[in-house]
Formats: C-alpha cells, sequence, structure tokens
C-alpha cells in the first residue's frame, strides 16, 4: 500500500495544499495592496516634482535640479507618445541603467521629464515578496505538522476501531475498542466526535450481538437437556412395544432425536467453551485407519508417511468419523483417505462443498436437503468444533479433479518424532 494512499496522509496533504492555495491567494492580494501603496507614493511625488517643474518652465524661472531633464532620450517610448497627445503621465523605466519611476508633459513643442529613483522601491518589494513567502512557507508546514497529528490521531483510532471489527468479525465477541465515553451531551451534535460516535456503536452492536448469540447457546442447552430426559424414557418404552414394523419405525425415529439430541448438547459445550483435550501420543496412520473402521464404511486408507502426534485420540475420532460420515453421505465413492505426515485429506467424488460452505463454513441446522435449505448441518459444525479444541487447522475446498476434499493439519509444534 502507498502511503498516500492511507487517510492520514490524504487529510495531512489535503490539509497543506488548502494553507498552500489560501496562503498563495493571501499573498497575491498582500502583494498587490501594498505594491499599489507603495509605487502611488512615488507616483505622487513624481507628478508633484513635474507640475512644480512645468511652473518654473511656464514662469522662465531657472532652476538647478538634476532631476529635471528636457527631452531626455531615456525617456520611455509610451510615456513620450502619451507626452505628444498632450497629456502628462508617469511610468517606471531607467536612468542611466539604474530603474527610475519617470514623469513627463509637454513644454511647447519639447518634452519636459522628471525623474526619480526607484531602485530603493523596487528592493521593498523584492522584500515583501520574500516576507510573504516565508510567511507562507512557514504557514504551510505549521499546517501540514498539524493536520499531520490530526490526522494521526484520527488514523490510529479508526485503525483501532477496525481491527476490532475484524476480530468480532473472527468470532471475538469479547473484544472492544473501549474508547472513553464522551462528557458532552450526546444530543449536542455540534461537539460530537464522529470516530468516538463509531467505536461506541460498534461496541454496543458488538455487545447486543454476544448477548444474542449466549442467549442462543443457553436456549440450545436448555432444549437439548430438557429433551434428553423424556427421549431416555421414550426409548425404554418403545423397547417394550411387540415387535413388528411399527416398534421399528418409533425406534428408528427416536434414535436419531437422541442422537440430535446428544448433538445439541456437544454444541453447546463447545460453544460454552468448557470441552478440555485429553492429550496422549497417538500414531496418526493407525488412529485414522481405527476412525474409518469405526464408521464401517466403504473407505480406502493410505499412509504416505506416518507420524506420532500428540492429540486426544477420542476427539480425533469423532472428527475423523464426523468427516467421513458426511462423505458417505453427500458426496460419491470412492472416498479416499490419505496421511502424510501430520496432515490428513479426506476425498469424495461426488459434486464437492458448496461455495457458501467453502467460504463462510459448516452452519448448524442446515444440510444438502433442498427442503431444508442449502449446506450441511451438525457433523461438520461439531467436527470444527473439536478441531479449535485440538488446534487442528481443518479446511474444505474442492479438489482439482472433482468432489469434496478436507484437509486436517495438525500444529507442528505438538509433533513428537516421526516413525
Amino acid at each position: 500500500m502507498r502511503v498516500t494512499s492511507s487517510l492520514r496522509w490524504k487529510i495531512a496533504l489535503t490539509t497543506t495544499a488548502v494553507c498552500c492555495t489560501v496562503a498563495a491567494v493571501l499573498g497575491i492580494l498582500v502583494h498587490n495592496v501594498v505594491a499599489g501603496q507603495v509605487v502611488g507614493e512615488v507616483r505622487k511625488d513624481v507628478g508633484r516634482d513635474l507640475e512644480d517643474a512645468v511652473n518654473q518652465y511656464q514662469y522662465g524661472t531657472v532652476h538647478g535640479d538634476v532631476h529635471v531633464v528636457i527631452d531626455p532620450p531615456e525617456l520611455p517610448g509610451p510615456l513620450r507618445g502619451l507626452v505628444a497627445r498632450g497629456e502628462t503621465g508617469t511610468m517606471v523605466g531607467e536612468h542611466d541603467g539604474e530603474p527610475a519611476m519617470w514623469g513627463a508633459g509637454p513644454a511647447d513643442t519639447k518634452v519636459l521629464a522628471v525623474w526619480l529613483p526607484f531602485d530603493q522601491t523596487r528592493r521593498r518589494l523584492r522584500d515583501l515578496d520574500t516576507a510573504i513567502l516565508a510567511s507562507a512557507a512557514l504557514a504551510a508546514g505549521i499546517v501540514a505538522l498539524a493536520g499531520l497529528f490530526l490526522a494521526d490521531r484520527i488514523s490510529r483510532r479508526l485503525a483501532t476501531t477496525a481491527a476490532v471489527a475484524r476480530r468480532i468479525s473472527a468470532g471475538d465477541l469479547d473484544a472492544r475498542v473501549g474508547l472513553p465515553a464522551d462528557p458532552d451531551d450526546p444530543r449536542d451534535t455540534r461537539h460530537h466526535d464522529e470516530v468516538r460516535d463509531v467505536a461506541h456503536a460498534l461496541d454496543s452492536m458488538a455487545g447486543s450481538l454476544q448477548e444474542r448469540l449466549e442467549a442462543e447457546k443457553r436456549f440450545t442447552a436448555d432444549v437439548a437437556h430438557e429433551l434428553r430426559t423424556p427421549l431416555t424414557g421414550s426409548l425404554a418404552a418403545a423397547s417394550l412395544l411387540p415387535e413388528g414394523r411399527p416398534k421399528e419405525m418409533i425406534n428408528d425415529r427416536l434414535r436419531a432425536l437422541h442422537l440430535l439430541t446428544e448433538d445439541l448438547l456437544e454444541i453447546s459445550r463447545l460453544d460454552a467453551g468448557v470441552e478440555q483435550a485429553e492429550l496422549s501420543q497417538v500414531e496418526l496412520g493407525r488412529a485414522v485407519r481405527r476412525a474409518v473402521a469405526g464408521t464401517r464404511l466403504p473407505v480406502s486408507v493410505r499412509v504416505i508417511r506416518d507420524t506420532v502426534v500428540l492429540t486426544d485420540r477420542r476427539r480425533l475420532d469423532r472428527i475423523l468419523a464426523n468427516l467421513l460420515v458426511n462423505a458417505d453421505k453427500h458426496g460419491k465413492p470412492p472416498i479416499e483417505v490419505s496421511v502424510e505426515g501430520p496432515v490428513v485429506v479426506i476425498h469424495d467424488h461426488g459434486a464437492g462443498y458448496p461455495p457458501e460452505l467453502i467460504e463462510q463454513g459448516p452452519q448448524r441446522f442446515r444440510t444438502g436437503d433442498p427442503g431444508r435449505g442449502r449446506g450441511h448441518g451438525l457433523g461438520l459444525t461439531i467436527a470444527v468444533g473439536q478441531a479449535a479444541v485440538l488446534e487442528v487447522e481443518l479446511t474444505f475446498a474442492n479438489a482439482p479433479d472433482g468432489g469434496a476434499q478436507t484437509t486436517l493439519r495438525l500444529p507442528v509444534g505438538r509433533l513428537v518424532a516421526d516413525s
């Protein structure tokens, strides 16, 4: 990212540009006003001297003023033409190579001219321009530093707010910006700090979202607990029914409801963060083969390179079993599992994962059945939760040759030795 693309530098550069523009406009105005006054004073002096010289010339008075000249060759051409038309005027020119203010008027058939040195006036104007430029540069520098300081404060506060927003979107609902409250009346919009308002709105949103999610978690846990007891009694009562198709149908539905209740309880424990892994050394290849055998599904296992890892074997079995059942239910054979070091890859040859699952991850109570919406249900949700407990990186993708591909990557820091 370029430096000038940041908000801080944009504000500082914009402030500096505005300050330079204002300074330039004011400098031009001041220069014109002062220059007009200074040059006007010199013109008045020349005009007064010219009037005295014309009067003396008309009365034939002899004077020895060295600044009065008859038909001077150095008189500027435009001024000479003005006198030829019978008018008087003043104009800046040169006298003996030095700047001078000329004043000229008609005297019979001649040109009567007076002049005053103009070099000191020109130096005053140059000094004025230098002072204006220095003042403008100093003001622009001060304003630029002040703008950069203020922009840096705004930028840092916005960056903090954005970082907290990213943490919240990643699942850290305890993240807060934590800016102090505005002591002014919140109804007084004249003194509002907009950045503070954004931060407080984000904190309020995070708090409200956290409360709603906590209420949802409590509701899920309470429903699961309340369902467990009557389901256990219903299963016991169903076992007393006479053998036959009705009993099989009732038991089948009750078992499905019982499994759903157990899944809800497991999800509620994962959401509450009370699950703790019981770590032990496990041969990853053997653990994968055992998990595959436990599902009794037609799955091929290929161990390219076996590894001993430190993990919770029961939770790893749960993750693998859920992923394999999902591949068998929503994918197509053959289902292949490969183990290479700390990486386990499960690949089926079905239609693959939906794009929203790859982008957003599994969502509970959403399956691939069009009648129940799109996505997947509790099995993948539990797998993701258990993987978080084990600090296993779980990735959902579609293989280049088709089909869903799920990758489990155990953290390298927990490797003990290669077998």
